[in-house]
């Protein structure tokens, strides 16, 4: 029988979010249901309430989630009912041409469940990146669900299903940090943070991270950076400037934008070393639009990369790292800010906006 659950959703673009009774269907075909326990407050969430993903109103809020498989569906075989489970948002298909040739983490051909959630009225709703977990229980693809070792807190490990595996991936998978390497990160909120400690990870011997919030500074040093940059008073050449001035004046050899602005990506450009790397994985609104000399591009050499999900292969690496976290050499506990109920989602928001959380989480 279809469960009845609170969940949380946004039913038009900038109005507050509402707590309501949805509709959870049994599980068909390929899909499994899953008993939430934990789901982090991120930036995407309100990117969805504000109408910048798309218009699909309503929609059902939350994807950084861990939680507990509680029904499947025919055919799956990857988890059971009662296995602990990271989510993601890209289940990898395994015959697209990206899967093909063997770099499954571009797939392009992800899955999501095919049933819909609705309202006790039949309204349709439209789950966050396909997951819908701001919810007591929520229905996905089978392929969504990722096993890891369940000792651990669903708090701290279920946000590997968004944005800490974005900024970890973004650093080691993307950017391809390397032992002795120089490492900028520009944007220290929760995505920017975890691509400091992603560095750290990997051996990089100096990583920089610049922010305008000094709160944010002091929770990227503590979490590994080496040197901070306060950019509140800096332009674009200043920003570039100190970045030199820490690298003795070669620039970084990767630089990570974890803001996804046409001014932080041309610091990012040039704050790096010739041949050096940069890295977008701060996500810019469709209005945006990037200026830069084409000779400079050409000059300068190196790699121009995007970081989709930190490149990440969730059944490689959620085991991984909380693995790691389990071991006490990934702080993931550190992103954890603090632990609210699903009725307070809207002022998480406001903590977020402000920089006074890394993560806000809700348990349920």
């Amino acid at each position: 029988m279809p469960s009845t659950v609170t969940g949380v959703i946004a039913r038009s673009k900038g109005a507050p979010v509402e707590l309501v009774t949805i509709v959870v269907p049994d599980p068909g075909p390929g899909e499994a249901v899953v008993d939430i326990e934990t789901c982090g407050v991120c930036h995407t969430d309100y990117h969805y309430r504000e109408g910048g993903i798309s218009d699909d109103f309503p929609f059902l809020l939350g994807h950084e989630a861990a939680g507990r498989v509680s029904a499947i569906g025919e055919g799956v075989t990857n988890v059971a009912v009662g296995d602990f489970v990271v989510l993601n948002w890209r289940a990898v298909c395994g015959e697209c041409r990206a899967c093909v040739r063997a770099e499954p983490w571009y797939c392009f051909n992800t899955f999501n469940a095919t049933q819909k959630m609705t309202l006790e009225d039949g309204t349709e709703l439209s789950p966050a990146l396909g997951i819908g977990a701001f919810a007591d229980k929520t229905l996905v693809h089978a392929k969504q669900c990722t096993k890891v070792n369940p000792e651990a807190d669903p708090a701290a490990v279920g946000l590997l299903g968004c944005g800490i595996m974005a900024g970890l991936g973004a650093a080691m998978n993307t950017g391809n940090v390397g032992r002795g390497d120089s490492v900028a990160v520009i944007g220290c909120g929760g995505v920017g943070t975890a691509a400091v400690v992603g560095a750290a990870l990997a051996g990089a011997t100096t990583i920089i991270a610049i922010d305008r919030d000094p709160k944010k500074l002091v929770a990227a040093e503590k979490l590994g950076a080496t040197h901070v940059i306060d950019s509140s008073g800096l332009d674009e050449a200043g920003v570039v400037a100190a970045v030199q001035a820490l690298t003795n004046t070669f620039g970084a050899d990767v630089v990570i934008d974890a803001v996804g602005r046409p001014e932080t990506w041309r610091q990012a450009f040039y704050a790096r070393d010739l041949a050096g790397t940069v890295v977008l994985v701060g996500v810019p609104t469709p209005d945006m639009v990037l200026e830069i000399p084409l000779l400079d591009v050409f000059g300068r050499g190196g790699s121009l990369k995007s970081s989709w999900y930190g490149d990440c292969l969730p059944e490689r690496d959620f085991p991984m790292l909380t693995d790691l976290f389990l071991q006490g050499r990934l702080p993931l506990a550190e992103f954890v800010s603090e632990r609210i109920g699903i009725d307070a989602i809207e002022q998480a928001f406001a903590s977020m906006a402000s920089g006074d959380v890394l993560r806000s989480v809700v348990v349920l």
